[in-house]
């Protein structure tokens, strides 16, 4: 049943799309490069040299981004994937993304507790609880619609940023741009679904960072 349907939508995708364009191939490589375990990669480092002053913490957070951030995340669905509970690294199918945000959540969890353990500044630790919070809401959208997740990981870091380096996320407002295009290219997403996912991962995490700041700075 899941192998036909991915067949029903690869062959829907190859009716309007030429996989060889130059077009198509951009699309693809921008798509694979920042799935959203990616930016924690990008913005926890930039964390840790602006608000850290000692080596311990700085690496710390590299560590933890680098693990259950990135690492972890990325050998979590290729193993999905192996094991045939999820059909490609699109998560096309609807119905399987449940599973590995679920996971996702779990692998998050851990690095939660060290940041805090090492009383890392609350930038880092409130955007790294926004990971948690932002992707069991996912879940439960993704019960009725499919929502960009590529969108959300992309316009998290952009609310951050908004906060802590205006300029900085400037840049990461147009590389979520760029993602939210690769999308609808790909016919992976709907202007509607990446428009979504944008919204919410802005607005949820900004609003998210500003409690954090609020309370426990």
């Amino acid at each position: 049943m899941k192998t036909e349907a991915l067949r029903i939508l690869n062959k829907r995708e190859s009716s309007v799309l030429d996989k060889n364009s130059v077009s198509y191939k951009f699309a693809r490589i921008i798509s694979t490069t920042f799935v959203p375990p990616s930016f924690t990669i990008l913005l926890l480092p930039f964390f840790a040299f602006v608000f850290e002053s000692t080596l311990r913490n700085q690496m710390t957070i590299i560590l933890v981004a680098l693990t259950f951030g990135f690492s972890f995340q990325i050998i979590m669905v290729m193993y999905l994937i192996r094991k045939g509970k999820v059909v490609d690294i699109d998560a096309t199918l609807k119905e399987e993304r449940s599973l590995p945000f679920s996971i996702a959540i779990i692998l998050y969890t851990p690095g939660l507790f060290i940041l805090l353990y090492f009383n890392i500044n609350i930038i880092t630790v409130s955007f790294w609880f926004c990971y948690i919070s932002d992707t069991l809401i996912l879940i439960l959208i993704n019960r009725y619609w499919k929502i960009s997740a590529h969108a959300i990981g992309a316009s998290g870091p952009v609310a951050a940023l908004t906060l802590v380096s205006p300029k900085t996320g400037f840049f990461f407002f147009l590389l979520l741009i760029i993602i939210c295009w690769s999308r609808i290219k790909l016919k992976k997403h709907t202007l509607l679904q990446v428009i979504a996912g944008s919204l919410f991962g802005f607005v949820m995490t900004l609003v998210q960072m500003k409690l954090f700041l609020k309370y426990f700075h």
